[in-house]
């Protein structure tokens, strides 16, 4: 694991840039070339079959055809092979062969992105998924207790569950994330100022970005997180001008939307970058989009590339910290048994396995990992369109998992862990304790109860 911040990896360093502001990007006929182009490598290859279901569409598209070619599938039906596409990039950093700097440079994932961009030009998104990844406008439902409390009551009703299906689109047996009484900003408090210590290589104090899933829905985790900061002496702020990282409206092909987001978030992070924070978020999937996806749609602003390199994942970051000698590694309490689950957002970062490789320092824990997607990928597991094939992706891990009959179950992403418990209630009926790595630390750490 790297030390300092001269030693970080690369994400993806050879990735071509999402050359997405050309207008030539947006040509349906250029881009059904490169579709033509790209399918035929995978025809050939099929390594990524087991992957998400944009791989089978595709290959059963061309093994129905006469000659079993990729030139005989009518480009109406590449649609198919796009709305399974959920940017998990599990396929490019893990499987293909044939990414850059190999000279076919493949990067299936960012022409996905470039198909629903350019799809999304010619027809506009149905208002219901406009919603779904709308999370702040959602979100500021959230801290008001007799509003929450209504919304997380009703929205149990089984009447209600059906109006949902048919008006914004959510399966009536997706598991939906409850609003918080009260959000993350309304609960945390100013941390106590620290001196950095002499000699300091990562970086001594962090910048928190909370994100709208940790604001608006599970409050406790990024408390949990400054706990463990402050139990470490590391002194932190919030992003206190943030809105959504843009991951949602990425995975829907709205770029315009995700640079909406970008100008927001991106002058404030930078200067906490400049002045010397270490940026930080709980959720992989909104770190990823500040360590790749911004960068690669603006390659060249140097605010970007100042978050880029300021940005941590937590474990990253400690286990990178503990190797400085600056980390307490005394524990109150053993973990037990936890089974935990690598999420795709965080495996293709390459930082190894920090979470997993830093829960195994918990003296009395036995970590198993399971680094196999979920399926949940944001809104692709709440939409009655693509929740059924959501759960039959995640159904390998939830059996896992169940078979370890754990005293944890854990995930770094917050939607993948309760994705993993929902298969398991359904096949096993039987519950879990679900919690985020952060949290377990923080139990470890005596600094708080497990629930």
């Amino acid at each position: 694991m790297p030390k300092n911040l001269s030693a970080r990896t690369t994400v993806n360093k050879d990735r071509h840039p999402i050359d997405w502001l050309n207008p030539d990007y947006y040509d349906k006929k250029a881009l059904h070339e490169e579709m033509l182009r790209v399918f035929d490598v995978c025809h050939g290859c099929r390594q990524c079959l087991n992957l998400c279901n944009s791989f089978p569409n595709l290959f059963d598209l061309i093994d129905d055809t006469e000659g079993m070619e990729v030139d005989e599938v009518a480009t109406e039906d590449y649609k198919k092979v796009v709305d399974d596409c959920y940017l998990c990039d599990m396929c490019y950093s893990t499987k293909c062969p044939y990414v850059p700097p190999n000279p076919l440079g493949i990067d299936f994932p960012h022409l996905m992105l470039r198909a629903k961009a350019t799809y999304l030009r010619k027809s506009s998104l149905p208002v219901s998924e406009k919603l779904l990844s709308s999370t702040d406008a959602i979100g500021k439902l959230a801290g008001i207790p007799v509003v929450t409390e209504t919304i997380n009551i009703v929205s149990q009703w089984e009447p209600v569950k059906q109006l949902n299906s048919r008006t914004l689109g959510i399966h009536e047996n997706a598991w939906t994330p409850r609003l918080a009484t009260k959000t993350f900003k309304q609960i945390k408090e100013p941390s106590a100022e620290r001196v950095v210590v002499d000699g300091e290589r990562t970086p001594g104090k962090i910048a928190v970005f909370a994100t709208c899933y940790i604001n608006y829905h599970e409050p406790g985790i990024g408390i949990d997180l400054l706990k463990v900061l402050e139990h470490n002496q590391i002194p932190w702020v919030t992003a206190e001008k943030e809105v959504c990282c843009g991951m949602p409206k990425l995975e829907q092909g709205d770029l315009e939307a995700v640079d909406r987001l970008k100008r927001v978030n991106i002058p404030h992070l930078a200067e906490l970058a400049r002045q010397g924070f270490a940026i930080m978020s709980p959720v992989p999937s909104c770190t990823l989009m500040f360590k790749q996806e911004i960068p690669l749609m603006y390659p060249r602003d140097e605010d970007v590339l100042a978050v880029k390199e300021a940005f941590w994942d937590p474990f990253e970051y400690l286990l990178a910290r503990s190797e400085d000698g600056l980390i307490k590694l005394q524990f109150q309490r053993g973990l037990g048994k936890v089974a935990y689950h690598a999420p795709c957002h965080g495996r293709v970062q390459n930082i190894g396995n920090p979470t997993e490789v830093f829960l195994q320092l918990i003296a009395e824990t036995e970590v198993q990992a399971t680094k196999r997607c979920t399926g949940h990928a944001g809104t692709y597991g709440l939409k009655k369109a693509s929740h059924e094939a959501a759960m039959k992706i995640g159904y390998p891990v939830s059996r896992a998992i169940h078979a370890q009959q754990p005293d944890f179950v854990s995930s770094d992403c917050p939607l993948g862990g309760h994705h993993i418990a929902q298969g398991i209630q359904e096949k096993f009926e039987s519950t879990t304790n679900v919690q985020h790595p952060i949290s377990l630390l923080a139990i470890a750490y005596g600094l708080r109860n497990p629930e």
